[in-house]
């Protein structure tokens, strides 16, 4: 038999928290085949078939991942992604959308979308994206969690928390990605190819970088720390 340490206990751990997903579709059977799929993944999934729903639930249900499709009627998903990055959201925003020209594909990065999936999809590679989104936006937990300072400027990875000076600074996960690649490469040029393979997958376009680092300067403020070094890339120095 078996005797256990005074003070322990034979209680199986706690069962992992699964991931929590919000699909925001108006094709109702759309809906429901994700909301079905994505549980049986072991996801721990809302829907929403609105906007404005979309905005109710992720203010409540604070998601990790958002599955939002383009194409609604009222307030699309461009819309709703603007709105849930303004009510400072940093959940991981992949878009839906039957619209795959450069344009389109921007212009959802540009409104704070992480992830851009264009229809008809498969399964698989819905699942494997939101996973990715999951482990981007998870920084290390606990006291040993990293920190990453230049200058007057300040990540806290685990928390997302971006200080300059004594100015917190609100920035979305994506924006909090390019900071933190700045952050450990300081003085060393980084190529627009290399951050788009590090940060977006090698799925976006080069100019894509360039609208980052002007929101990233702009919310940073003065005196700059990202600069550009014309025809190679971007560095923090």
């Amino acid at each position: 038999m078996t005797v256990a340490a005074p003070g322990a206990t034979n209680a199986a751990p706690p069962p992992a928290v699964a991931e929590r997903v919000l699909v925001v579709d108006d094709d109702v059977p759309v809906r429901r085949m994700l909301l079905r799929a994505l549980t049986a993944e072991g996801f721990d999934v809302r829907a929403a078939a609105d906007g404005g729903a979309a905005l109710a639930l992720a203010e409540r249900e604070v998601p990790d991942v958002v599955v939002l499709d383009v194409a609604m009627p009222g307030m699309d998903g461009l819309d709703v992604c603007r709105r849930l990055r303004a009510k400072g959201v940093t959940a991981g925003i992949l878009m839906l959308t039957a619209r795959d020209a450069v344009p389109d594909r921007v212009a959802g990065l540009e409104a704070g979308a992480d992830d851009y999936l264009v229809k008809p999809f498969a399964l698989e590679e819905l699942v494997a994206r939101i996973r990715a989104l999951v482990r981007r936006n998870a920084g290390p937990a606990g006291p040993g969690a990293e920190r990453l300072a230049y200058a007057d400027l300040t990540l806290e990875l685990d928390t997302g928390t971006v200080v300059r000076g004594a100015e917190t600074i609100d920035l979305t996960a994506r924006e909090a990605q390019l900071l933190a690649l700045l952050l450990r490469h300081p003085r060393q040029v980084l190529s627009r190819e290399t951050v788009i393979a590090q940060i977006w997958d090698a799925a976006a376009v080069p100019n894509v970088v360039d609208r980052y680092v002007a929101h990233l300067r702009r919310k940073l403020g003065d005196p700059q720390l990202i600069h550009t070094v014309r025809g190679v890339g971007f560095t923090l120095r």
